[in-house]
């Protein structure tokens, strides 16, 4: 009986924690569509680099047998936290340099260009085995605090400190919507050409949105890399990468960041138990496709929303400021 329960608390242990860094992915989606505007569907792209750069840079460089089995180009055996901010600094950058050259050409361009950028990252990683292994990912990433201590018990450990990460940046996502910076995104999101009229630099304005919902995607990222300690490129495909979290923000409710917070539980709780449950229900003949008939409940969820709940569990609040 105890065994029993010590193994339901770890599976809730482990959602709790891949639901939470799901919410940093959702909340960075949310600043690019939910208070700007922007289609962005090259999310897996970004979880993609913050995961493959944290990984790089706080990992030592693999030497005797396993340098012939895993083959890295860069190992600064960096702490966490520094691994944590580089996967986010340098998912700000590509961001800059993506805002750089779609902005300009409209909402579609910057949809399908992101589309292609997030897949030719994934295929990069898959192809050139000099840098990051090729398919074979790399494994035996650093955990923050690992030797502290026991196995058993990490992952309660690794709960907390996503939590403060998912904290601190929802308390920064708040301030910063609430704020003047934040009105100006939600003007251009509503009529972008009014804003301009007004006299905002609209392109600046979402420039700097796509950089900050960047950066909140590479920690994201960082997160994932750490806590499963192993990646491959397979793991950053677009349904796992990016479907499933614009199903969490139009769930939980575009424009409002608890509602991201609560789209990334509810979708990841129907995605991880759904298995489960399909296994008791269907008949044996098709208990070895129950793991892709979640594909099609997750379809049929997203129907659902746009149909009987458009703005979501959690709708947008109208009014953000107290002035």
């Amino acid at each position: 009986m105890g065994t029993a329960i010590g193994g339901i608390l770890s599976f809730l242990i482990s959602f709790a924690v891949m639901a939470s860094i799901y919410a940093i992915l959702t909340m960075g989606l949310n600043v690019h569509w939910g208070h700007t505007g922007m289609i962005n569907f090259g999310v897996a792209g970004f979880f993609c680099v913050g995961a493959y750069v944290t990984a790089l840079v706080t990992s030592p460089l693999p030497t005797g047998v396993l340098a012939n089995y895993v083959h890295q180009a860069f190992g600064f055996n960096a702490p966490f936290l520094v691994g944590v901010f580089a996967a986010g600094l340098v998912c700000a950058i590509l961001g800059l340099l993506i805002g750089m050259l779609t902005l300009r050409l409209g909402e579609g361009y910057l949809a399908i260009s992101t589309i292609g950028i997030a897949e030719t990252i994934r295929m990069f990683f898959n192809n050139e085995r000099w840098l990051a292994n090729g398919p074979q990912g790399l494994v035996g990433l650093p955990q923050p605090l690992h030797n502290l201590v026991p196995p058993a018990y990490y992952n309660y450990v690794y709960l907390v400190i996503v939590l403060i990460f998912l904290a601190v940046i929802y308390i920064a996502l708040e301030k910063g919507i609430r704020s003047p910076w934040g009105r100006v995104l939600r003007a251009i999101r509503e009529d972008e050409i009014m804003s301009g009229a007004d006299g905002k630099n609209v392109f600046y304005f979402k420039l700097q949105s796509l950089m900050l919902g960047a950066f909140i995607m590479g920690v994201g990222g960082a997160l994932y890399a750490h806590f499963s300690a192993a990646i491959q490129p397979s793991a950053f495909e677009p349904l796992f990468g990016t479907f499933i979290i614009w199903v969490m923000v139009t769930l939980g409710g575009t424009g409002n960041n608890k509602g991201s917070i609560a789209g990334a539980f509810i979708v990841w709780a129907l995605w991880s138990w759904s298995t489960f449950v399909i296994l008791k229900v269907v008949p044996p003949v098709f208990q070895t496709r129950a793991p892709y008939i979640r594909y099609v409940l997750i379809g049929l969820l997203l129907i659902l929303i746009l149909l009987k709940k458009p703005k979501g569990v959690i709708s947008e609040e109208r009014q953000v400021s107290k002035f």
